[in-house]
């Protein structure tokens, strides 16, 4: 049989049925949507009881709506990516459901445009399931996505599309709509990351420059993603969005010590991140004020420290099981739909709440450093280390703000705050992360490695072209590797 036979769609052995381990997986994942669905309709009803005594007149309708969208997200998912982790989805629903009910309660107006991008993020995280159908197609566009994630970073410092709000200057207006392109750059940047560490950390660890006592890499292997990290956060500092600048700072750090397994990226990141901010303290007369309010709120509670007092206070009445839903004053802290959601989570629902919303955290981080860990492929591995990190550090530092462990910070929770391009670029991320699960358990052989569509079309076109010329050997214009990767991929 020729080559050309081999890549023949009718010659292609296609294993029919999901496996036993992937029926589970998706039976887990349908249940426990259909459950997050359940939870938010509940709560929906209860905060409408708690506030107005009587169940919302559209409530199955609501319900509904919101579980025709999860179905849809866990359909494709069964479609596409069948081998995924069953918890992800789940988990995003169960925070994005607790964290429009409580925008419902703060602001009607602001529930009636989350609901439209919520929609919106659902069907951006079906389009990225569909078009992203291998993880590693992702890397060869590695310098593109840095360059876009650095044209995203700029974008809001340009005159007439940048705008500044609360004091920071990280949205872009087109017409009506907000967003902050920030958050689309940190998925763009941990990509490249990614992509360029996977390839060249043998290089980066191995150190063989020497600097008196100390030895390093060599800058031309280093020196692209140091400009890329730090060019990120001076931009942010710039912009006085401190937040993403811990985050930006995190994400490298953590991924180049996953790259090269040298401790001392984190020894020196440490000692890096406390320069910075002693030198972020004495310059920036905004960064004393928020270390200021985070030592002593209440000697300022009637100015700068009003929204974290505010907070603090929402928190204590919440006690160990909340208000009740619809029982609070959440209202009480200024902007509480977005920095403040889960002081509003904490009054209401309590100690046991904001625990769940936690643990939620603690399950989703764990399911990402899962699929970190089965996979074999350096850039899956840390692609799936620098997206959980995201989440991680993103909920850290907003979470850690409100309940003063940390210097607040403005970001936005994952999944829960409100925020059209927050919530958007956390579905991508979550449709990143289940293509790394799906991929890893093809290749682990817990479900056949069957073709992606792109590929039964590029093969049956190839097919077509070589027997036209009735040779085995590679068309012209095709690159040498291109037959065997072809064949590879599609052996079962």
């Amino acid at each position: 049989m020729t080559v050309a036979d081999d890549l023949d769609p009718r010659n292609i052995t296609v294993h029919d049925g999901p496996s036993p381990i992937a029926t589970r997986r998706r039976s887990t994942e349908l249940t426990l949507v259909v459950m997050a669905a359940l939870i938010t309709g509940a709560a929906y009803t209860i905060a409408a009881l708690g506030t107005n005594s009587e169940i919302p007149p559209g409530i199955v309708v609501f319900v509904l709506i919101l579980l025709g969208l999860l179905l849809s997200a866990h359909v494709v998912v069964r479609i596409v990516a069948r081998g995924a982790d069953g918890t992800l989805l789940p988990l995003a629903a169960l925070l994005h459901g607790i964290g429009f009910v409580m925008i419902t309660r703060l602001d009607d107006r602001l529930a009636g445009l989350q609901a439209t991008w919520s929609l919106i993020a659902i069907v951006v995280f079906v389009l990225t399931l569909v078009f992203v159908q291998r993880a590693t197609d992702l890397a060869r566009y590695r310098w593109l996505l840095l360059f876009g994630g650095v044209g995203l970073l700029l974008l809001p410092m340009v005159p007439g599309f940048g705008s500044t709000i609360n004091g920071a200057r990280i949205w872009v207006s087109l017409g009506p709509i907000n967003f902050q392109p920030g958050e689309f750059a940190k998925l763009a940047l941990a990509v490249f990351f990614a992509a360029y560490l996977a390839d060249r950390r043998e290089l980066i660890a191995a150190k063989t420059w020497k600097v008196g006592p100390f030895h390093l890499p060599e800058p031309r292997d280093l020196a692209p993603i140091v400009v890329a990290w730090g060019f990120a956060v001076v931009v942010m500092v710039g912009q006085r969005d401190l937040g993403s600048s811990l985050l930006f700072f995190t994400l490298f750090v953590v991924m180049m010590w996953v790259a090269t397994e040298r401790i001392g990226y984190l020894i020196v990141g440490a000692l890096l991140f406390a320069a910075a901010a002693a030198f972020a303290w004495t310059q920036f007369s905004h960064v004393q004020t928020r270390v200021d309010i985070w030592i002593d709120p209440w000697s300022r509670s009637l100015d700068s420290g009003y929204q974290i007092v505010q907070s603090l206070y929402g928190l204590s009445d919440g006690g160990l099981t909340g208000t009740g839903l619809g029982r609070g004053n959440p209202g009480q802290v200024p902007l509480a739909q977005n920095d403040f959601i889960f002081a509003s989570i904490g009054e209401e629902l309590g100690l046991v709440g904001a625990s769940s919303v936690l643990m939620a955290y603690l399950l989703f981080i764990g399911a990402g450093l899962r699929i970190a860990l089965r996979t074999e492929r350096t850039f899956e591995k840390l692609l799936a280390v620098g997206l959980t990190t995201i989440v991680g550090v993103q909920a850290f530092i907003i979470i850690g703000g409100v309940i003063k462990l940390v210097p607040l910070t403005g970001i936005t929770l994952p999944f829960v705050s409100y925020g059209g391009s927050s919530l958007v670029a956390n579905y991508v991320l979550l449709a990143l992360l289940i293509r790394l699960s799906d991929s890893s358990a093809r290749r682990l052989g817990e479900l056949p490695d069957d073709p992606t569509p792109s590929e039964r079309f590029a093969a049956w076109r190839l097919s077509r072209r070589m027997r036209r010329r009735g040779t085995t050997d590679t068309p012209d214009g095709v690159p040498d590797g291109a037959l065997a990767a072809t064949a590879t991929t599609l052996e079962t």
